[in-house]
């Protein structure tokens, strides 16, 4: 497996085809995903292979990529996704950590590698990650990876039968100025 992005205690790495079991049991548990996420459509091990065999399958006006979050031991304990709308370079990144690995900074760091990432490789103005106004956890990790609260998306999403605000926050090429956590890439 190929480490891409190494960090001090996690790597993030490619998602990879021997990864699709990982994924498919995290999309489809409700645990992993928290009380503050609402995954409305699970995906069966064959709809995540079609991704791999047919990477025509992907919407081409947004380019995604999805890295596997793991330990330095090789442990997979999260996801974290980022995705550019091409017409308008707006970059978006959403993670997720198991929940016996959640609250011991892996998130934080797993954030920090990936802006550091778009930073040194685009040419991005901002990057945005949407939170639950709830989730205190994810706007911790965004806040401590230098991410600005910009303020509410009023009944953004319908979910577990109530319509849920959210937090947008950002942080800009300006407030990151240099590479945080970003150790070696391959």
């Amino acid at each position: 497996m190929i480490r891409l992005l190494e960090g001090r205690v996690v790597d993030l790495r490619v998602v990879e085809r021997d990864d699709v079991d990982f994924r498919v049991e995290c999309r489809n548990n409700m645990e992993f995903w928290g009380e503050y996420v609402n995954i409305a459509q699970p995906l069966s091990k064959s709809e995540w292979l079609k991704g791999f065999d047919n990477p025509s399958n992907l919407d081409l006006l947004m380019e995604k990529r999805g890295f596997i979050i793991q330990k330095k031991d090789g442990a997979r304990i999260g996801v974290i996704t980022h995705w550019i709308n091409q017409p308008s370079r707006m970059t978006e990144i959403s993670y997720a950590i198991i929940p016996s690995e959640r609250r011991k900074g892996y998130g934080t760091e797993a954030v920090q590698l990936i802006v550091d990432y778009l930073f040194l490789s685009r040419d991005l103005m901002r990057i945005q990650a949407i939170t639950n106004v709830r989730n205190k956890l994810s706007q911790r990790v965004l806040e401590k990876a230098g991410f600005r609260n910009e303020g509410t998306i009023r009944k953004s999403y319908y979910a577990r039968g109530t319509w849920i605000d959210n937090y947008v926050y950002s942080i800009l090429r300006e407030e990151w100025k240099e590479p945080k956590t970003l150790t070696k890439t391959a």
